[in-house]
């Protein structure tokens, strides 16, 4: 069977608090696969660098057979050729856009916003993620289970080929943590996109993907060796 995901990234970073090296070198056939490890492993650099957002990225990515990147064979596709769902970990909604016009965005960026196809790409998503009576509400008045889902069916709307979700559940507090964790479930089982997903905390994992792989100090490590 054919690797869904084949990761070997490089990336140097440097601040005034420290420099960083990744590499990340790894492969999954798993559709949702968790990406675990401590504070500052590098794990959102991984996605950051997946995404085409990380300048100076090397190695390569492949999705299913798709290069993305292959530095020694001078490919990069642009971030907006990668077709890549991102949910940021405080879901970056935009506060001045409206539930519907913040799933929209995705489509926007495709140059299809006014069509038929893409309004009705729309309401489903509505339907789908239980926002329908939300359509016209901010963001500031949304719960965060709410922001989630809304997060989630921007992604989700233009059909990406790879969802990447960077510590989606870290800003809740336990007890809707757990709660949300088992709607995110759902909702990751009913868009069926190959789904990467950081996460510091065993119980994500558990319920969230069928396999992980384990980072520290930019490097992936055997489980028993992480801080996680």
């Amino acid at each position: 069977m054919a690797d869904l995901l084949d990761v070997d990234l490089h990336v140097a970073l440097h601040s005034d608090e420290r420099d960083f090296a990744l590499h990340a070198c790894f492969r999954t056939q798993s559709m949702r696969t968790a990406l675990l490890g401590p504070s500052g492993a590098g794990k959102s650099t991984v996605l950051l660098a997946m995404a085409g957002l990380v300048p100076g990225a090397k190695g390569h990515v492949r999705l299913n057979g798709t290069t993305l990147l292959d530095t020694a064979a001078h490919v990069d596709l642009p971030a907006r050729e990668r077709r890549i769902g991102f949910v940021f970990q405080d879901y970056a909604l935009f506060p001045h856009m409206t539930v519907m016009q913040n799933i929209m965005f995705g489509m926007h960026r495709l140059g299809s916003a006014a069509s038929p196809a893409t309004t009705a790409r729309i309401e489903e998503l509505l339907h789908q993620f239980g926002l329908e009576q939300l359509a016209s509400a901010y963001p500031r008045h949304l719960s965060g289970g709410q922001k989630q889902r809304v997060a989630l069916a921007r992604a989700v709307a233009p059909n990406p080929r790879l969802l990447l979700l960077d510590e989606p559940l870290s800003a809740l507090d336990t007890q809707l943590r757990t709660r949300l964790r088992a709607e995110l479930a759902e909702m990751l089982d009913r868009v069926q996109v190959p789904t990467l997903l950081v996460t510091h905390d065993p119980h994500d994992v558990e319920a969230l993907a069928h396999s992980a792989i384990h980072l520290d100090n930019g490097h992936v490590v055997p489980a028993e060796t992480t801080g996680a």
